[in-house]
């Protein structure tokens, strides 16, 4: 499959500024890996507060991009959509290691792989790099819930 412009992202995640965390989807095969953009830029809300002086992503927002890429690439293996009675939910994360800093300017490749879907649990193995080098790696593990199951 081809990649997603920002129009086709929106329609599968529900997130929305400041947390939508992908720009495009630049590949994607369903049912096995994703690949997605998200530049960076200073007018991210996050820079005001994190190292003002010296800019820098917070790891657990690199985290939650691999965490959206993976449900994007959980949509198009169901080949389903994001809807008003579901909710898509990052359930556990393992083996996260963050190697290099992410700063304004720098476009963050997200690449996640998806290592099994087992009894309603989605795991993958995540990786971002910027200029091909890896700054942040890390498991996933997400789930999809019915919103009436979790509002009775």
């Amino acid at each position: 499959m081809n990649g997603m412009n920002i129009h086709d992202v929106l329609k599968h995640l529900p997130h929305r500024y400041p947390f939508l965390l992908i720009d495009r989807v630049i590949s994607c095969e369903p049912g096995k890996t994703l690949v997605a953009l998200k530049n960076v830029t200073i007018n991210e809300p996050f820079f005001a507060g994190h190292f003002p002086r010296h800019p820098v992503m917070p790891g657990v927002l690199i985290v939650e991009a691999l965490a959206q890429a993976s449900a994007l690439l959980s949509f198009k293996t169901m080949q389903a959509q994001m809807d008003e009675e579901s909710v898509y939910y990052f359930v556990g994360i393992d083996k996260a290691r963050f190697k290099k800093p992410v700063t304004p300017g720098d476009a963050l490749i997200l690449e996640v792989a998806l290592q099994r879907h087992m009894r309603g649990i989605w795991k993958f193995w995540g990786e971002a790099r910027v200029d091909g080098t890896l700054v942040s790696e890390a498991e996933l593990m997400c789930t999809v819930r019915s919103l009436k199951d979790i509002n009775g």
